[in-house]
């Protein structure tokens, strides 16, 4: 088994390991989709480690995107170029926003905005530190979870973000996260669907002779389908990880499992069960099960968890010693990272000899 670890005995479990060669696979996949290297923004979201940044920065990318304050902040002491805070500033986070574009004057941050109220908040907060920031507008084609629909009221804050001092609308962000067809070309044609009413605004906009927006589009399910468009950034994050659920639905990406949880048996209270201690705690939780795949033991039914228990159904669990290790693929790589402080990490030969922090996983930095 190509994820076998030789000092296994001196990892206690559960644990997040990540195989920083198969990361760089994953983004040289990323950059083969993509064919221009700087047409990548890639989500931080997933990892939320320095390390993974730097390994991207390594290898041409300049641009990335965020969804928290701590990410932003990693990334500002990383060195990245251009920062987008994929998420609307209210409340407080206006000002540690701002706290943060002047710690970090070498990269170019900005963020979203969906709304008048919160435009004009944000610009009050930059224009009395006498500061601009760019803003993105946050376009909702389809997914109903944030941005302003993209027809007249788009337009409509657009002009009014241009009137208004402190800020700087560069562009449109576009998130068609509610695609996830397990058919790409099911996929692609929805995708498509959405994007046509970005396409009606372009066309709004370059009549009128305003200038024509940046635009970011789509997250790991859409990268392959934006991909195919002309002057259009993408954004995946899950990639540079891959987990199990997306290697289900999107199977022609070809990425591989670069982070898994190491989890032990720790019971056997019956004939055919089997408990590890993989809780709650220590795996993403939101799906129902499955919510992880077990490579070395891969028809284990999951039937029931808790905070640091995991049971599993198995045919004979005579074939088990306690201590016995599992290595598990998560459904969802995203939620698990941030479940842990530090991942282990793992060379091309197997060994563990080094950890990386999850920065980022913390609400707060030092900002």
């Amino acid at each position: 088994m190509k994820y076998q670890i030789q000092n296994i005995d001196e990892i206690d479990s559960p644990a997040l390991v990540v195989y920083p060669h198969l990361v760089q696979q994953n983004i040289d996949r990323m950059k083969e989709i993509a064919v221009d290297v700087n047409r990548l923004r890639p989500h931080v979201k997933t990892h939320k480690m320095a390390e993974v940044v730097k390994m991207q920065m390594d290898n041409g990318i300049k641009k990335f995107k965020c969804a928290t304050i701590a990410e932003a902040e990693m990334l500002g002491q990383a060195g990245a170029v251009s920062v987008l805070l994929s998420y609307q500033p209210v409340g407080p986070k206006v000002n540690r926003l701002a706290a943060i574009v002047e710690q970090f004057p070498q990269t170019n941050f900005a963020c979203l905005v969906d709304d008048l109220a919160a435009a004009k908040n944000i610009s009050r907060i930059f224009l009395s530190k006498n500061k601009t920031i760019e803003v993105w507008l946050d376009l909702n084609v389809g997914q109903n979870r944030t941005g302003i629909f993209a027809d007249k009221r788009a337009l409509d804050l657009l002009y009014f973000c241009n009137k208004l001092d402190g800020i700087s609308p560069v562009g449109f962000h576009v998130y068609d996260g509610h695609i996830r067809d397990d058919n790409f070309e099911k996929r692609k044609k929805r995708s498509d669907e959405c994007f046509l009413l970005v396409e009606k605004l372009l066309t709004k906009l370059k009549k009128s002779g305003h200038q024509i927006p940046k635009i970011v589009a789509g997250g790991s399910p859409t990268f392959n389908v934006h991909a195919l468009r002309k002057n259009i950034d993408c954004s995946p994050g899950t990639c540079l990880f891959w987990d199990y659920g997306y290697q289900k639905m999107l199977p022609e990406q070809k990425f591989n499992w670069a982070a898994l949880v190491i989890s032990r048996i720790i019971s056997k209270p019956s004939d055919h069960l089997l408990c590890v201690d993989l809780g709650h705690k220590s795996i993403a939780a939101e799906n129902p099960f499955p919510r992880v795949h077990f490579i070395n033991l891969p028809d284990a039914k999951q039937i029931s968890q808790s905070e640091e228990h995991l049971v599993l159904e198995v045919g004979d669990n005579s074939k088990f010693q306690l201590g016995d290790v599992l290595y598990g693929v998560p459904i969802h790589i995203c939620p698990t990272c941030s479940l842990y402080e530090k991942a282990i990490i793992v060379d091309e030969n197997g060994w563990a000899k080094k950890e990386w922090k999850v920065i980022a996983r913390d609400k707060k930095i030092t900002i």
